[in-house]
């Protein structure tokens, strides 16, 4: 096992990755007109990030479990932090897009392999509520990515965001690389061997296997790429907010979710997994729908907030249970997790995308929640099974 390494150093791993995802919300507009093109056009940066973020999973996880979950995180760390500081001296469009599939590879490698090592190292009991503090990093860059990049690009450039998150990556993983010691080059930093490619086979022949990838992948679906993308542009196109009033509310999700990360443990001990599955996701329910019937954006941004503290209430039951899918290779059950939810984000996108056109979006958020409550009372009955 690698040496023991606190999990606020984890969460900040976290955060830097996060922050790559979202760092871009207040750019695209700057670096389009800097290069010359179309905002339509600059946002393949966004995919460009993305679709590399969510496929490494499919290798990442298996390198995991075979060289070690940490020393993998770490160069994976280090690697996304070189590509955000090459991204700060690109001078074409071209060079910079190439660059976000770069730092979209390494950025993916980090969350579900320290999330596996955390389940690696923390008994059952406490898992969840190591894996909330640890999904702290990951929540503060939802919340202050956006805000920070666009004060930045104000301050002197588009350029400049990029440059302060790859000198942070690189500081996190330089740190990690030093606790971790000779153990980084060795390749004794935890690996326990794993089977590979075909662990994937042997997650999808269990039955709580299949079940956890197809509720991921329906999560992913509803809410990932359907329902929470797509609140930002209601409140401009139906409250007539403009996009930073509107950056603003949907930021509110983040602070319900961080009150989830400070309260897991007794909410956990007063309701258990089961409860709170059902709780958070009859909950998501029931705010979708309050999304869809709401008469004022004051009421939107109320809902966001709760939101965030539901959301992570179902999700972080199904990201615990994911470490326990597979104990003998858990980087390849959370990858193969991260995947599921990956790919449903990508159907989700594009099913609500083309469905605003035929039930708009108060029609959208009440089929999500719809959908989301079916998917809280068969995750919860399969909860039990599982």
């Amino acid at each position: 096992m690698p040496p023991a390494i606190p999990i606020a150093l984890f969460a900040l791993a976290g955060f830097t990755t996060g922050a790559g995802m979202r760092m871009l919300d207040p750019l695209l507009p700057l670096i389009a007109a800097d290069f010359g093109v179309r905002v339509a056009q600059a946002t393949m940066l966004v995919a460009a990030f993305v679709l590399p973020y969510g496929l490494v999973q499919l290798v990442a996880g298996p390198l995991g479990d075979r060289l070690g979950k940490v020393r993998i995180a770490v160069f994976a760390v280090l690697l996304f932090g070189l590509g955000l500081v090459a991204s700060y001296f690109t001078t074409r469009f071209g060079g910079l897009v190439g660059l976000r599939a770069w730092c979209g590879v390494f950025a993916g490698a980090v969350i579900p392999l320290l999330m596996a090592h955390v389940a690696d190292s923390v008994p059952y009991a406490e898992r969840q509520v190591t894996i909330s503090r640890f999904l702290t990093g990951m929540v503060m860059a939802q919340l202050l990515a956006g805000p920070v990049s666009g004060v930045l690009a104000e301050l002197a450039g588009w350029r400049l965001p990029f440059l302060v998150l790859g000198l942070l990556a690189l500081g996190v993983g330089g740190v990690l690389g030093w606790r971790l010691g000779p153990a980084l080059w060795r390749g004794d930093a935890g690996g326990a061997g794993g089977r590979g490619m075909a662990a994937y086979l042997d997650l999808l022949r269990k039955p709580s296997g299949r079940w956890l990838m197809a509720v991921a992948f329906l999560d992913g679906f509803l809410l990932f790429g359907g329902a929470f993308p797509f609140t930002g542009s209601f409140l401009i196109e139906v409250f007539g907010r403009n996009a930073a009033e509107a950056g603003l509310v949907v930021a509110g999700f983040g602070l319900g979710a961080f009150a989830y990360t400070r309260g897991a443990r007794p909410l956990l001990k007063r309701f258990g997994e089961t409860g709170l599955l059902t709780i958070g996701g009859i909950g998501l329910a029931l705010l979708l729908a309050g999304l869809a019937l709401a008469p004022s954006w004051p009421v939107v941004a109320v809902v966001q907030v709760a939101l965030g503290l539901a959301f992570y209430m179902f999700h972080g039951v199904l990201q615990t249970m994911s470490t326990e899918a597979l104990p003998e290779a858990r980087g390849t059950a959370v990858g193969a997790f991260a995947l599921a939810l990956f790919l449903g984000q990508s159907g989700g996108s594009l099913a609500f995308g083309l469905g605003l056109t035929v039930i708009g979006y108060r029609g959208g958020f009440l089929a999500a929640a719809l959908g989301v409550l079916g998917l809280a009372l068969w995750a919860r009955r399969g909860a039990r099974v599982a």
